[in-house]
């Protein structure tokens, strides 16, 4: 197997890597279809990655940013790590950690995403309506989700891991719950925000978010409001993504756009709750909400922010805000 001399060096400083994985939550996780990358990352293979493949139907994402979805990465560096318990979250959360004592050389975590990614796609060769250089193109990512699963910033070398990516030429989306203001402030002084940050905001108040996303302490919705008022001096393309929960959260518009508007998005991502993996034994279908309801929403939100809509999906059931009601897809 190919190692880049930053991996054999890596490897060669064992501490670098990070103790293995506890073998049982492994387990569960492989079996969910997650490639697990060191002691505490994660890859896996986005469901609109295969439907680009082969249907030619990308995600909101490629219709919001413009970005490949053939050509996307989704991975986590903290796979079984989070300090919330989200109610609505498709992780299994009976082992996770709140923190995240391992810390693996970036530049393992990135190459060997990389390659656990093209392991993933292996099967796609031959396939009927993959062409050979639509195929190409997906083993070579050039956009990575940071993401999936897992709250990101508790893995302390996240700026150099973003760093690692950027390297190779690859935009970065980074999904944060937005409980560490102060990892922000570092990775902008470092200067090593990402490409895109998203800020998940799924409750409009205190009360609705102890119950909704079940935080591990009391200060967490406080820095949550910290980050947002932090988020306007961030040099970089910012998303506050309301995640709606029919009976939990959907509505208030009011609470909502107050928060949004300490944080002056560049975008806000209104999208429903999907009934999947370990939410199903938290939650109910019910809670789904329909594009319609998510779209009423985005519309009641958008005349007290002063946004339009630019964009929706409703097979995602996700509408898109902005400040002038247009697109503005990333740069290629």
């Amino acid at each position: 197997m190919f190692r880049s001399p930053e991996m054999a060096k890596g490897l060669l400083a064992g501490p670098l890597i990070g103790s293995a994985m506890d073998p049982e939550r492994r387990e569960v996780l492989e079996r969910q279809g997650y490639r697990i990358v060191g002691g505490h990352s994660g890859v896996k293979l986005c469901h609109w990655t295969k439907a680009s493949l082969t249907k030619g139907v990308g995600c909101y994402k490629q219709t919001f940013y413009g970005i490949d979805s053939a050509r996307c990465l989704q991975m986590t560096p903290t796979v079984d790590a989070c300090n919330l318990g989200c109610m609505f979250c498709w992780r299994t959360q009976e082992w996770g950690s709140d923190s995240l004592v391992d810390s693996d050389d970036p530049s393992f975590i990135v190459e060997e995403s990389l390659r656990a990614q093209r392991e993933l796609l292996s099967g796609y060769g031959g396939h009927p309506k993959v062409s050979k250089e639509r195929l190409d193109e997906a083993l070579h990512p050039n956009q990575v989700a940071i993401s999936l699963t897992g709250e990101p910033t508790l893995y302390r070398r996240l700026g150099e891991m973003i760093d690692e990516f950027k390297r190779r030429n690859m935009t970065t989306f980074l999904v944060t719950n937005g409980t560490t203001p102060g990892v922000l402030r570092r990775m902008h002084a470092e200067g090593r925000l990402p490409t895109q940050l998203y800020v998940t905001v799924a409750a409009p108040n205190e009360a609705i978010y102890r119950e909704l996303m079940a935080p591990k302490s009391d200060n967490e919705f406080r820095k949550l409001q910290e980050t947002l008022e932090l988020l306007p001096t961030l040099p970089t393309r910012t998303v506050i993504r309301h995640t709606l929960v029919d009976g939990w959260n959907l509505g208030w518009e009011e609470d909502y756009a107050r928060l949004d508007a300490l944080a002056k998005p560049m975008f806000i991502e209104c999208k429903g709750y999907s009934f999947v993996g370990e939410s199903r034994l938290r939650l109910k279908a019910d809670n789904m909400p329909s594009h319609a309801a998510v779209r009423r929403f985005a519309e009641r939100l958008a005349g007290r922010m002063g946004y339009g809509i630019a964009a929706e999906r409703p097979d995602s059931r996700v509408v898109l805000l902005t400040t002038d009601g247009r697109l503005h897809p990333i740069s290629s």
